[in-house]
Parts: C-alpha cells; sequence; structure tokens
C-alpha cells in the first residue's frame, strides 16, 4: 500500500511555553486505519491541525495525499475529510441542508444524488428534513462524517470522534467507520483515548505520549510484546514506592513491576502461579492488597511499560 499521510519529526509549541508537539513521526497507508491513541493533551490534536493545514508546525515536514501541507495546503483541503472534535453542523438546518450546503462548497455537480445517497448510507433518510438541533448526538455525529465524505475524499481525518456519544452511538459509529475501512480505498487517521476504540476500529496504531509516538504497531502486536500475564495488585494504601517494588522484586516468575498509585503491576509467564508468592510478599512487609486480577496484556499494560503509568492516570497531559 503507498503511503497517504506522512509527518516527519513535527514539533509544535504553544504560546507560554506549552510543548504540543516533539519529533512525532508517523505514516498512515492507503485503505488502512490508523489510530492515534492518548490521553487528553497528548498531542493528537496538534497532529490532526497540522495535517489539515489549520496550523503549521514550529519544524518538520508532512504530506497528505501526496502534497506537502505548507506547500500546497488548497491541494490537501481537496483531497481530505474531517470530523472535528466539535461537531461543525448547522443546529437551525436540516440535515438535508447541512449537506446540501457542503456540496455546493465544494462544486460537486449532480449533488442531490450525492447527498440521497449519504442520508440512506448513515440511517438519516427519515430525520433529513427536521432540524439538526433535534436530533441525537449519535446521528449528529454520523451526519458529520457524512459532511466529510460529500467530496469523496482520499484521506479521512476522524479526530475523537465518539467523545460524549452514549455507548448506543458510539457502537453505531464504530459500525459506519468499520464499513468505510472496508469498503472504501481512502486512508482514516483516527485520533482517540479510548482503549477499546483503538483496539477495535484500527489497524495499525501509535500511543502518543507528551507529543511523541512511544509505540506503534497493530494491537495484537503491541499487546504480543508483553510475554504471559499482567498481574494487578490493587493496595489498601498508596505505600512507599520503592518498598512496595523491593517486597516483590524477588518473586519468582514476575518482572516489568511498576508502581501507579495504590496499583502495582508486573508481567508474568504464570500470573496464577506468581500471585500467592506475591501476597505472601507483601503481607509480610505489611503492605495490604485489597484486589488481584489476573488478564492477557491489554493496551493500558503497552501504555504502561512504553509511557511509565496507566493510561487512565492524572496528569498525562503534554
Amino acid at each position: 500500500m503507498s503511503d497517504a499521510v506522512t509527518a516527519h519529526d513535527l514539533h509544535k509549541t504553544y504560546p507560554g511555553g506549552v510543548r504540543a508537539l516533539a519529533g512525532l513521526t508517523l505514516t498512515v497507508r492507503a485503505g488502512e486505519v490508523f489510530g492515534l491513541l492518548g490521553p487528553n493533551g497528548a498531542g493528537k490534536s496538534s497532529t490532526v491541525k497540522i495535517l489539515t493545514t489549520l496550523a503549521r508546525p514550529d519544524s518538520g515536514t508532512a504530506t497528505v495525499a501526496g502534497h506537502d501541507v505548507l506547500r500546497h495546503p488548497d491541494r490537501v483541503r481537496r483531497e481530505i475529510g474531517v470530523v472535528p472534535q466539535r461537531s461543525a453542523l448547522d443546529p437551525m438546518a436540516s440535515g438535508r441542508d447541512n449537506l446540501t450546503l457542503q456540496a455546493r462548497i465544494f462544486g460537486i455537480r449532480g449533488f442531490r444524488g450525492r447527498v440521497d445517497e449519504l442520508l440512506e448510507r448513515f440511517g438519516l433518510t427519515e430525520a433529513a428534513g427536521r432540524p439538526v438541533r433535534g436530533w441525537s448526538g449519535g446521528m449528529q455525529r454520523r451526519l458529520d462524517v457524512a459532511l466529510a465524505l460529500v467530496h469523496k475524499p482520499g484521506v479521512l481525518f476522524l479526530d475523537e470522534p465518539t467523545t460524549g456519544l452514549d455507548p448506543e452511538g458510539r457502537a453505531q459509529l464504530w459500525t459506519e467507520i468499520a464499513r468505510l475501512a472496508a469498503d472504501e480505498s481512502m486512508a482514516i487517521l483516527l485520533t482517540t483515548h479510548y482503549l477499546d476504540e483503538a483496539d477495535r476500529l484500527a489497524g495499525r496504531l501509535a500511543i502518543v505520549d507528551g507529543g511523541r509516538i512511544v509505540a506503534e504497531g497493530t494491537p495484537a502486536q503491541l499487546k504480543g510484546e508483553l510475554r504471559g500475564d499482567a498481574v494487578h495488585l490493587e493496595l489498601h494504601l498508596a505505600p512507599d514506592g520503592p518498598q512496595a517494588r523491593q517486597a516483590i522484586s524477588h518473586v519468582a516468575g514476575l518482572r516489568d513491576v511498576a508502581l501507579d498509585g495504590r496499583t502495582l503491576s508486573a508481567r508474568a509467564d504464570d500470573g496464577a502461579a506468581a500471585v500467592p508468592a506475591a501476597l505472601a510478599a507483601l503481607e509480610s512487609a505489611g503492605i495490604g492488597v485489597a484486589t488481584v486480577t489476573v488478564a492477557r496484556p491489554s493496551l493500558d499494560d503497552v501504555y504502561l511499560r512504553h509511557a511509565g503509568r496507566r493510561f487512565s492516570a492524572p496528569g498525562v497531559a503534554a
């Protein structure tokens, strides 16, 4: 597959010294869903703004659909569809009118057929004549995606597309995104802070931390790098870090011990066999354990390994 999006060594610092990107490099191939996974503030939206010509990097280069984003921004805009974090819909207009306006902006001939096609595809035909302000959040988000597809772009950017949706709305939008990936040859760059969303939708993904990519691969590859089981012990009280790690550091079969708040995590070839010895070691050190879980590796475990903290930990903004 050819490269639809490339970014090399992107740096971006906002006024006040807020560093958003610190050497980010990525490649998105034609016909794939590529996920940028990271917590809020990690640099995902800044990356999308640069790739969609809405912001300029301080340094670095990027191309989209073969066009340099700085030298030929107009060409890039013709080739892309964008679903921003915040809806771009006119809430007072109907769904059909929103799509019609978008089609006219792009100068699409015979746009009525294209509008009808998109309304049908996203299950919005019955509501098409009603003002968008009365639609559910999931319906509005599907219309946002339809707007981005009016001109049949080769590259689609989805920036946190399911934020704020209820579980049903998220599931419906996931179905549409998966269908796009299967039916179209476009490249899709998806940013998300939902672990399950990245795991389900992305053929490849990159974990972003502090404005840089710390791990990249398919979800299966990234989880497969963590051999064996993930062991997580939730402690009664936040312990002294060195004491807690020292307590189980010599337990046979445990490795990669990490403490994040009250959660002590480790890797084990056989988690069930290692747990009794770990509990005994912590009890001897006077450290109480509330709960224990043993599971196959998750993307949260991958993030912990590469970023040094759990994905949901506070204070992870770049």
